[in-house]
């Protein structure tokens, strides 16, 4: 007597797998429309890139290209001649984005977790001192008036670090961040074994914060690195011109020369040597290019801190 083969059984899936699936055409459409949207991010530094390394003459030929006719490098040129003042303005960046990046990352994180403890008895006043900055903002006026007058900081290099330091939006992210992710419950185990609230906050919270601390300290890299305002406003001595500022300064130069003929013989001559389209574009790549080989690092704790308060299934 023979035996039949048992029929064969079709795997059943869940359906809550089915629901969770991606078509091959849906994942193909997401791929192209990643694809496009790096390239629009890609393409405008490459073309800038492409810009600085032209010629004046291709670029007075062709304009703007992708492939200039001629290429140059005479905007480099310049600006290593001009090195001393750029070295020392990248000195002044450097020095202002770490420290600026480090003091905010503590203030920020402090005033976000004592904001995040339910039985904090100042919470509900901090959070509209907190809070009402981020509708009304006192304006350009007071702001001078109190750094430069009252506090004195004309010419100090606070005067770059201590207006961008803290922000009521970074405040807000770290509250969300501890209130969801830090368990009331280990902070009163913490409690009863004798940890200070300092000690709670250094050895529990931090540890496991990076997410937040990735996210606040890029936005701050970002903001002091990108900042020129502070210096033109507070900032007269030469030697503490941040890198932007200085940049911005030299731009301005290249933009006054280049749209005035008469402006005196020694000016045109000093024209004539240098590139004047081709060094604004040298100038952009020599500002972006150091705070985005930064951000690959940042990515992974990045990316996870932006979901802060994202809701979970």
């Amino acid at each position: 007597m023979s035996i039949s083969a048992a029929p064969h059984k079709k795997k059943h899936i869940p359906d809550s797998m089915n629901l969770n699936r991606i078509k091959r055409s849906t994942n193909i459409s997401f791929n192209i429309i990643f694809i496009i949207l790096a390239l629009v991010c890609i393409l405008p530094v490459v073309f800038v890139f492409m810009i600085s390394i032209s010629s004046e003459a291709s670029i007075r030929q062709v304009g703007y290209s992708f492939w200039p006719a001629e290429f140059s490098g005479a905007a480099y040129q310049f600006l290593w001649r001009e090195r001393g003042m750029i070295f020392d303005a990248l000195f002044i960046s450097v020095t202002v984005t770490v420290l600026g990046t480090i003091l905010g990352l503590i203030l920020t994180t402090t005033m976000g977790y004592a904001l995040s403890r339910p039985h904090f008895k100042m919470k509900g006043f901090y959070t509209w001192v907190v809070f009402i900055p981020m509708i009304f903002n006192g304006g350009m006026v007071a702001s001078y008036v109190v750094i430069a007058n009252i506090l004195g900081l004309r010419d100090n290099i606070l005067s770059l670090i201590l207006p961008l330091a803290v922000s009521s939006f970074n405040i807000i992210i770290c509250k969300t961040f501890f209130r969801t992710t830090v368990p009331d419950s280990v902070i009163e185990s913490a409690k009863i074994d004798g940890a200070t609230q300092l000690r709670i906050f250094s050895s529990i919270v931090i540890p496991i914060s990076k997410p937040v601390l990735a996210t606040i300290g890029l936005f701050l890299t970002f903001g002091y690195w990108n900042d020129w305002f502070q210096s033109s406003l507070y900032i007269s001595n030469a030697k503490l011109v941040s890198l932007q500022a200085l940049l911005n300064n030299m731009m301005k130069t290249l933009t006054y020369i280049a749209n005035n003929p008469a402006a005196g013989l020694s000016l045109q001559q000093y024209r004539t040597q240098m590139p004047t389209e081709s060094v604004r574009m040298a100038i952009a790549i020599v500002i972006v290019i150091p705070i985005a080989c930064a951000y690959p690092f940042f990515q992974k704790y990045f990316i996870s801190g932006l979901t802060v308060g994202a809701v979970k299934g």
